[in-house]
């Protein structure tokens, strides 16, 4: 019964999801990128609307599930998702021995790859680039080095890390844990310490996990937008999501990489267009840090706006509010146009 009932709304997300507009684009395929075959989707319904390059999170967490929750979004853009190394499809089509080296910078240079291969392709000077969660780690590096390749940056669910001085967020957990008298995972956070460099892959990920889990919001839209995103995915077989799940566990590597960024000293001065849209209760990646660090940057345009009702995957759960500021406060700045709704 429940696998007729996914095979049911599958179908009707995938007539949802068809693109048949004269000027609309709606392919995608394996792409050769830093020396693996990597997976990149282009959707929109006219060519002539701006493109945005997202850079998904997780580590190793695919966007591709969310393409029915933003398919509104393809009415005003194309857009391009990625599955990066490590991640989704590109993960499914090499397994773990074919992903290559697994490293922030071999990211940042596949990004730049997929990059020009979108500018080529599309015949465009410049994408907007969209990142959320962990891929925005990579996004504002991207956006600090090559503004030459991109008209503006919006940043959701973002990571500001600087360089282990914040420890606000581990100190909320504790706190939340001791209310809730979860003293085995209280105990099992203590020991892990506020150092995020001294902590393993696994602790990381075990870190996230409990963070997601014990704040009500968060635990909800993992289970209502996340996963059930997840299960029903037309573009998803369930083949295709052993391994969207088992990509993540490959990629966990790459969260302890992270933990000794300082995006203070790396820079807050952008040369494009800079936002950031973030849930208001977000508890994996808080608006306060985010809010400073905005504060601190220098652009020839910039915004901050919060997503009310909103934790972690701010933009995928309410995809029309999102979609709203994309269209008021990004696309009239990288288009020149007035604002629309």
């Amino acid at each position: 019964m429940l696998l007729t009932y996914r095979a049911l709304k599958r179908r009707a997300l995938a007539r949802k999801l068809a693109i048949t507009t004269p000027n609309g684009i709606d392919e995608s395929s394996y792409v050769r990128i830093g020396g693996i075959d990597q997976w990149i989707s282009v959707r929109g319904e006219d060519r002539a609307n701006p493109v945005i390059l997202e850079i998904h999170g997780g580590p190793g967490a695919s966007n591709l599930i969310f393409t029915p929750r933003t398919r509104a979004w393809e009415r005003h853009f194309t857009i391009v998702r990625w599955d990066m190394r490590g991640a989704g499809r590109t993960f499914a089509a090499g397994g773990p021995q074919g992903q290559g080296e697994l490293t922030l910078d071999r990211l940042h240079q596949d990004a730049l790859e997929v990059t020009d291969h979108i500018r080529t392709r599309l015949g465009v000077d410049k994408v907007l680039l969209l990142a959320n969660s962990f891929g925005t780690v990579t996004g504002l590096r991207l956006a600090r080095s090559h503004p030459e390749r991109y008209s503006a940056y919006v940043g959701t669910d973002q990571n500001i890390i600087e360089g282990g001085r914040d420890t606000s967020a581990y100190e909320s957990l504790l706190a939340r844990l001791r209310t809730a008298g979860r003293k085995k995972q209280l105990a099992t956070v203590t020991a892990m310490g506020p150092d995020r460099s001294a902590w393993s892959a696994h602790a990381w990920a075990e870190y996230a996990k409990t963070v997601v889990t014990t704040d009500p919001l968060t635990y909800d839209t993992m289970k209502t937008v996340v996963f059930r995103s997840l299960w029903f995915s037309p573009l998803h077989t369930l083949r295709d999501l052993r391994a969207f799940l088992k990509a993540q566990t490959f990629s966990e590597p790459l969260g302890p990489q992270a933990t000794t960024i300082d995006e203070y000293a790396e820079g807050t001065v952008f040369r494009l267009p800079f936002f950031l849209f973030q849930g208001d209760s977000d508890v994996l990646t808080p608006p306060e840090p985010a809010r400073r660090f905005y504060d601190e940057v220098t652009a020839p345009v910039k915004d901050f706006a919060l997503i009310g009702e909103a934790s972690h995957f701010a933009s995928f759960r309410h995809p029309d509010r999102f979609l709203d500021l994309l269209l008021t406060k990004v696309r009239p700045v990288v288009t020149g146009e007035a604002a629309r709704h």
